[in-house]
């Protein structure tokens, strides 16, 4: 039996991310020696693209993996914690990141593909005022007053700012709501 024959016996047929029955193609987990099915997914067209070309991600397309992430087949545990991992500023994606559990050996093997810890030095990272790293989702606290341009008010020094998201192209913007107002606020005026 062909690899293909096997992964849609192993997942009815329906892409093993998204569950879509049209397109599918077999999708080797990087890195691949060999393609077998322990290795190997099965994927509609519209995940795949979106896996090899992540400029063009759909975030909302991803909330799939709030299901597929459940699966015990480690190589659709492995593409669900990358695409998690890849996502993971968003906020919700961190939220599923945080819930999931893999072995050792698949966390190893998730993380090979440079998703994960071990590429560190690419990543951009977003540093308080005390050099803590920020993530999506955290709470802050502002260091000094802080005058909001087109709001109209001053941020006071020791509001906090609940719920922040990244700025992905700068390390040094965060985002987020102080009296009711969404804002953008420069990291080194917050502490976490």
């Amino acid at each position: 039996m062909n690899i293909e024959k096997e992964l849609q016996k192993r997942s009815e047929s329906k892409c093993e991310l998204c569950g879509a029955s049209d397109e599918l193609t077999v999708y080797g987990i990087p890195p691949v020696t060999s393609s077998n099915p322990d290795n190997s997914i099965l994927l509609c067209s519209n995940c795949h693209s979106q896996i090899e070309t992540p400029e063009n991600v759909d975030i909302n397309h991803w909330r799939c993996l709030n299901d597929s992430m459940w699966s015990q087949i480690p190589a659709v545990q492995v593409m669900a914690w990358r695409m998690l991992t890849r996502l993971s500023a968003e906020g919700w994606p961190q939220d599923l990141l945080d819930m999931l559990y893999l072995d050792e050996e698949t966390l190893d093997w998730a993380k090979a593909n440079g998703d994960g810890a071990d590429d560190d030095d690419d990543e951009i990272k977003h540093i308080d005022s005390n050099g803590n790293v920020l993530q999506a989702g955290d709470t802050v606290v502002l260091i000094k007053d802080l005058n909001v341009k087109g709001g109209g008010f001053t941020a006071k020094r020791g509001t906090a700012v609940r719920n922040i998201s990244l700025v992905h192209d700068n390390p040094e913007h965060i985002e987020g709501k102080v009296d009711g107002q969404h804002i953008v606020i420069l990291t080194q005026y917050v502490k976490k």
